[in-house]
């Protein structure tokens, strides 16, 4: 039996060049707008570039440089919003102030359409992704994973060398790390995941090699 395959397109928005992803599933040309913070003009021009058919925008957490342009672009496009957890409906309530503070103009507060829950699955047309709560980064923080492709969308929990900050309100650095070493760790060394910030990577390559891990996974 073949597997649906699935192909995902960064496009770098607001000026934290946060990973905004379009993922869709190429049989069905059914797409998810995964954390539009803001630069709809960037993420729009992306859809028009690829052909694909949105069918809704996912949210891996609430904060500003992934949530911002949500209300505006599922608006443009008649989409649902999915996600995150809803431990982040503080940060999806404050997002108008939030804009405001960095600049970031058409920010709008809004609530998900449907909000995601550990062991939930969310669809990309014939796509279906585990979704994993990942608190630490933010008390909502959740993760995508699609174990037959072997591919991930991490949001702000893991980066290439790094880990999610955890200054921010309701930050935890300790259940951070267990959310990476009891959610992520366990996934196969040849997972393949897009993170919120920078270039992409494995989880493989972070087991062996990220600093913040040594000793916790």
């Amino acid at each position: 039996m073949s597997l649906p395959k699935l192909r995902a397109a960064i496009i770098p928005v607001t000026p934290f060049q946060q990973n905004c992803t379009l993922l869709w599933c190429m049989e069905t040309n059914q797409a998810a707008v995964i954390d539009p913070g803001g630069d709809l003009d960037h993420v729009l021009k992306a859809i028009e570039q690829t052909e694909v058919n949105v069918q809704k925008i996912v949210l891996t957490h609430g904060h500003i440089d992934h949530a911002g342009g949500a209300a505006e672009l599922a608006a443009k496009l008649s989409v649902s919003v999915e996600g995150p957890h809803r431990d982040d409906l503080f940060l999806l309530e404050d997002l108008e102030r939030s804009g405001r503070s960095y600049g970031l103009v058409g920010s709008k507060n809004m609530v998900p359409d449907r909000w995601l829950e550990e062991g939930d699955q969310l669809a990309v047309g014939n796509l279906r992704f585990k979704v994993l709560h990942c608190p630490g980064h933010s008390p909502g923080s959740v993760a995508f994973v699609n174990e037959a492709n072997k591919f991930a969308v991490v949001g702000d929990v893991l980066f290439n060398g790094s880990i999610g900050r955890t200054d921010l309100p309701r930050g935890d650095h300790a259940t951070l790390l267990t959310s990476i070493v009891t959610k992520l760790m366990p996934l196969d060394d040849d997972v393949a995941f897009i993170c919120g910030h920078g270039p992409t990577s494995t989880i493989g390559h972070e087991r062996a090699t990220n600093p913040f891990l040594r000793g916790a996974a």
